[in-house]
């Protein structure tokens, strides 16, 4: 039996539209309801119980638009915060495992990097992960905290030297290491994919966590008969804790569309 309700989606900024993009592509007839954590935004460089507190608030603002399942479109949460979920009475889809999966599907040499935020990288999860499925695989993680202002102030293009060179600074480690595969561990950062290829070279697969969620998303929906199959397209509405400097911009970069700012509106979460 079809389920007509949204697919909730949530980041701490806007990152999380890079995963929101994916869904829409693999599931082009479902609802979206996006939560971006503009005004607090980031949550990298928060403490654990800060980035707890802030997910479950985020989670029970979906919740209130009745959504059929969560996405935590946000490697940060996905990393530290995940078991916040554990009393959603909706499923719940994070970054992690899924990439982890991915890479471990895809890698020949046993050699993979992660790069993310600080808070992600010192939590190891997606190493963690890697282990479970593949007890011998040498992972190797940087962290990359330039990476996301960087996105945000529009500087991605992979001809931009200040991107060359940030780019080619932090992946160093990666490519001494020998990693064929090289986990996106941030939303933002499928934005500098050209800019990564072309520093790691094309023989390093991109593991883009969007991509690996928007399939398992598909896959359980089918599964448990919650596809929406009585349209044709889904609306999507956006929602935002703070409207940042040039959304418009920064929202298509991400989304890969534009958004009109009518169809963008600021929330508080201050009750939740």
């Amino acid at each position: 039996m079809a389920d007509g309700r949204a697919i909730g989606v949530f980041d701490s900024g806007l990152g999380g539209l890079t995963v929101t993009k994916e869904i829409i592509k693999r599931l082009p007839k479902e609802d979206i309801v996006y939560f971006g954590d503009t005004g607090r935004v980031p949550y990298g460089t928060r403490s654990r119980e800060t980035i707890r507190k802030y997910a479950a608030q985020d989670e029970r603002f979906l919740l209130k638009h009745d959504v059929k399942l969560i996405v935590a479109a946000c490697g940060t949460v996905s990393s530290v915060a995940a078991d916040v979920s554990h009393n959603l009475p909706v499923p719940f889809f994070e970054m992690v495992t899924h990439a982890a999966a991915a890479a471990v599907n895809k890698t020949k040499n046993r050699k993979i990097g992660v790069i993310g935020t600080s808070a992600t990288v010192m939590s190891a999860s997606h190493k963690k992960e890697i282990l479970k499925l593949m007890p011998d695989a040498e992972v190797t993680a940087v962290s990359c905290s330039l990476f996301v202002p960087m996105v945000e102030e529009g500087w991605f293009s992979p001809e931009d030297v200040v991107v060359k060179e940030t780019v080619r600074r932090y992946l160093q480690p990666i490519i001494e290491s020998g990693s064929d595969t090289l986990i996106l561990g941030c939303t933002h950062y499928p934005v500098l994919e050209e800019a990564i290829r072309r520093t790691v070279g094309e023989n390093v697969a991109l593991i883009n966590p969007g991509v690996a969620v928007a399939e398992a998303v598909a896959e359980y929906l089918e599964i448990n008969g919650m596809s929406a199959e009585s349209r044709a397209s889904g609306s999507h509405v956006f929602f935002v804790s703070d409207k940042p400097y040039s959304f418009k911009t920064q929202a298509s970069v991400l989304l890969g569309e534009e958004i009109d700012d009518r169809k963008v509106e600021q929330v508080d979460l201050s009750s939740l």
